[in-house]
C-alpha cells in the first residue's frame, strides 16, 4: 500500500510539474521583449525559419560585417557547392541532432539526456541559394547594430581550435548542403533549440519572447 501512494504522489506531482511547465511556457511566450523598435536605418534582411518544431536563424553569408564562408566552409558539406547565398544557424542537443535524423529514430535515452541536461550541444548550419517568405519564414530588416550583436551571439555559440575555426563534426548530415560544429551550453527543458534563438533576438535587442522553449514562442511576435 505504501508504495502505491507513493507512485501515485510521484505521478501526480510530475504532472502538476507538467501543469507547471506547459502554463509557464504559453504565458512568458507571448510576453514582448523590445516591441518598440526603432527608427534607425535597416541596412541589413535577415530570416527566422521554422520546420515545425525547432527555429532556425538565417543570415546572408557574405556582407560588410561578416563573411561566414572563411569559418563555416563549403568543403564541409556533401555539394561543395559555393554558389550559395544564405546560412541558416540553429543551436541544438548534439545526441538528439546526429542520432535523431527522423521522429521515428527518436529513442528514450536521447530524449531523456536532452530534457534534463545531461547531454553536449551542437550547432546545425544549412546553406541556402535563396529563401523565401512563408507561414513559417518571416523576413526581418535589422539596423547595422543589431546585425552586429546577432553575429557576436551567434559567434559565441560555438567552440574554436587552437586556431580559432570552429569544431567540425564529422557526422552524417540531413543532407547535401548542411554541417555541424561543437557547441557551447547544453540543452535542457527550460534552454532549447527555440530559447537559444529567442535569445538570439533578445541580444540583438530585436523583438522576442520573455522566455519560450517553442518555435511558436518566436512567431507570435512577428504576426
Amino acid at each position: 500500500m505504501k508504495i502505491l501512494k507513493f507512485i501515485l504522489k510521484f505521478c501526480l506531482a510530475i504532472i502538476g510539474l507538467l501543469l507547471v511547465y506547459g502554463i509557464s511556457s504559453f504565458v512568458l511566450s507571448i510576453i514582448p521583449v523590445n516591441k518598440n523598435q526603432s527608427e534607425n536605418t535597416k541596412e541589413y534582411t535577415i530570416y527566422i525559419k521554422s520546420n515545425g518544431v525547432h527555429t532556425d536563424l538565417v543570415l546572408p553569408i557574405k556582407t560588410d560585417l561578416k563573411d561566414w564562408s572563411k569559418k563555416i566552409k563549403f568543403e564541409n558539406i556533401k555539394s561543395k557547392d559555393s554558389t550559395h547565398q544564405f546560412l541558416a544557424f540553429g543551436w541544438g542537443d548534439k545526441g538528439f541532432y546526429l542520432d535523431t535524423p527522423e521522429w521515428s529514430d527518436l529513442k528514450f535515452s536521447t530524449a531523456f539526456n536532452a530534457a534534463f541536461n545531461l547531454g553536449t550541444s551542437a550547432m546545425h548550419t544549412t546553406f541556402y541559394k535563396q529563401i523565401q517568405e512563408t507561414e513559417n519564414c518571416v523576413k526581418i530588416e535589422i539596423s547595422r547594430e543589431q546585425y552586429q550583436k546577432l553575429i557576436t551571439f551567434i559567434e559565441a555559440s560555438f567552440q574554436y581550435d587552437t586556431n580559432g575555426n570552429p569544431i567540425f563534426i564529422d557526422a552524417t548530415t540531413y543532407g547535401k548542403n548542411d554541417s555541424f560544429y561543437e557547441a557551447h551550453r547544453t540543452y535542457n527543458l527550460f534552454y532549447t533549440c527555440n530559447t537559444w534563438a529567442n535569445q538570439a533576438l533578445k541580444k540583438a535587442n530585436m523583438k522576442a519572447a520573455f522566455w519560450t522553449p517553442a518555435d511558436k514562442g518566436i512567431f507570435y511576435h512577428y504576426q
